[in-house]
């Protein structure tokens, strides 16, 4: 009971006042975990139909998501857009949130809005003006063009996380690297960067995560040799009742969650150095 009379922050307020919100804040993690609770054990079932909970647990639709060639190829390629969305967002993000740190210009707040009003408007609208584009100059249901897809919608990400991580970031640690005679390229890589690589590590995985989980841009660029994981599991469930989706979601859902994992562990380790 002395739980209840302890104080929960510097307002001492207790835990006991606090516990309506902690009881709200447990229906909305219970409302926001629900469907993933209910996705990883359907992924367990012998069934050749949905069903919750599995009346016979077995590994069928894992055996036969990495037992297919059709599969197999969709995730190669949802891998390899990822990684090169990462690559290609990843850089251009950091060199546009740094440039408008560092940038007087009046219109500063004018470019970042426009930066990141991809991910401001209806994703349905991005991939129908994408795919209008693509269809004049031949990318559609290729490669490139689904990273370049992607990397539109992962570039608003980064810059918004790192232009956040920037503005704690005292520029003077810089200029005083430049004016021990280092050019600006070599004191943000030797100052700037190691002091923000936290933000640029999270901008990476959620440029990598934005496209390895897109579906709606890929359902009109990607096709083919190139269709992506995500493209495939769409089409699985609304031509027919694939189980194959549910083992395909968990996956997902470990790869996702353990980036994620990662990225704070490795976060809370540069704060304790």
């Amino acid at each position: 009971m002395s739980w209840f009379s302890r104080p929960a922050s510097e307002t001492q307020i207790t835990n006991g006042q606090r516990l309506w919100l902690y009881a709200v804040a447990w229906l909305v993690m219970i409302f926001l975990l629900a469907p993933t609770v209910i996705v990883i054990p359907m992924s367990f079932s012998d069934s050749q139909y949905l069903e919750f909970p599995p009346r016979v647990w077995s590994l069928r639709w894992y055996e036969h998501y990495f037992g297919s060639p059709a599969w197999m190829q969709a995730t190669a390629t949802s891998l390899k857009a990822g990684v090169l969305t990462m690559l290609v967002a990843t850089p251009i993000g950091v060199m546009a949130a740094y440039g408008l740190f560092v940038s007087k210009m009046r219109a500063a707040s004018l470019i970042f809005l426009i930066l990141v009003m991809p991910i401001m408007v209806p994703v349905i609208l991005v991939a129908i003006g994408v795919f209008y584009i693509y269809v004049q100059i031949s990318l559609v249901n290729s490669l490139l063009g689904l990273v370049l897809a992607h990397s539109i919608l992962a570039i608003p990400l980064v810059v918004v996380v790192v232009s956040s991580a920037l503005k704690s970031y005292d520029m003077n640690q810089e200029m005083a690297a430049r004016s021990l005679g280092a050019s600006r390229f070599k004191a943000f890589m030797v100052i700037t960067l190691p002091q923000i690589r936290f933000s640029v590590i999270t901008s990476a995985l959620l440029s990598f995560l934005t496209s390895f989980d897109e579906v709606i841009v890929a359902m009109f660029v990607s096709g083919g040799e190139n269709s992506t994981l995500t493209r495939n599991m769409f089409n699985a469930l609304r031509d027919q009742i694939d189980p194959t989706i549910a083992s395909i979601s968990t996956i997902m859902i470990i790869v996702s969650t353990s980036l994620l994992v990662l990225a704070q562990a490795f976060g809370r380790s540069d704060d304790e150095t």
